[in-house]
């Protein structure tokens, strides 16, 4: 039949992966930093993929092709479950994509064997911290970026969501001590990223159990966005969730 579908040009395709992760039928697969058209009757031809493209390599064209198969995509979404250990079952929501940009590709950390870090001031003078590494790290997951996290992933399961803006770690010198540890990184920009966050926090707040939300800014008027779209993602859900809001002053300090 001729329909409506995906046209990927590779020419254009950087490789970055953002136009699987739109993808809500993982039609789109990375192969050798490439994104590719897995199968015609995954594709439905709607093109959410299109905005996520920032080479604009994506177009949709009318073509001889299979008709889109929602079973087929059920199907491959219940494999895509089971290979990243979520409970399988009817209506499993879009999953993370497998492969393109290796910088997007999910990692959990394991922070309880950690060495602890030196707190007294004779340890400071003693010995450097950055020498020695005795500061560790707390984050607990990887991507930290909003944009490429996926929306759903073990490591949201139980979890205690920080919602930060990327500046914030920058102003505040015990980030990883008083915000980061504990909790699974959620980053981004308000100003500089394209797009609102609000729906895909949403989604990450209504498909997982998370346990509470901290949302982190700075004291700069652009960061409210960041504020606003958490805030409207936890209304959204229709979830009742522990939650705080922390402003970080320019210089450092905490004044909220």
């Amino acid at each position: 039949m001729i329909r409506k579908i995906v046209k990927i040009d590779e020419e254009k395709c950087t490789g970055c992966g953002l136009c699987a992760s739109a993808c809500h039928e993982n039609a789109i697969v990375m192969e050798n930093g490439k994104a590719h058209l897995l199968r015609d009757d995954f594709c439905d031809g709607f093109g959410d993929c299109l905005p996520a493209c920032p080479a604009g390599a994506i177009t949709i064209e009318e073509r001889e092709s299979a008709a889109y198969s929602p079973e087929a995509v059920e199907m491959r979404k219940q494999i895509l479950a089971a290979q990243n250990g979520i409970a399988v079952g009817p209506g499993v929501p879009h999953m993370p994509h497998a492969g393109g940009c290796p910088g997007s590709a999910m990692h959990t950390f394991n922070r309880n064997n950690q060495k602890p870090q030196r707190n007294s001031d004779a340890d400071a003078r003693e010995t450097s911290c950055y020498e020695n590494h005795t500061v560790p790290s707390e984050l607990m997951q990887w991507p930290v970026q909003i944009k490429l996290l996926p929306t759903q992933a073990p490591f949201y399961e139980n979890a205690n969501l920080l919602i930060a803006a990327d500046c914030t770690a920058y102003a505040y010198a015990a980030f990883h001590r008083d915000f980061i540890k504990n909790h699974i990184t959620l980053i981004g920009c308000p100003k500089l990223d394209e797009g609102d966050y609000t729906d895909k926090l949403t989604e990450i707040i209504s498909n997982n159990n998370i346990k509470s939300i901290t949302i982190v800014r700075m004291e700069v008027p652009c960061c409210g966005g960041l504020e606003h779209a958490a805030t409207e993602a936890l209304k959204a859900s229709g979830k009742f969730l522990p939650w705080r809001v922390v402003v970080i002053s320019r210089d450092g300090e905490i004044l909220e």
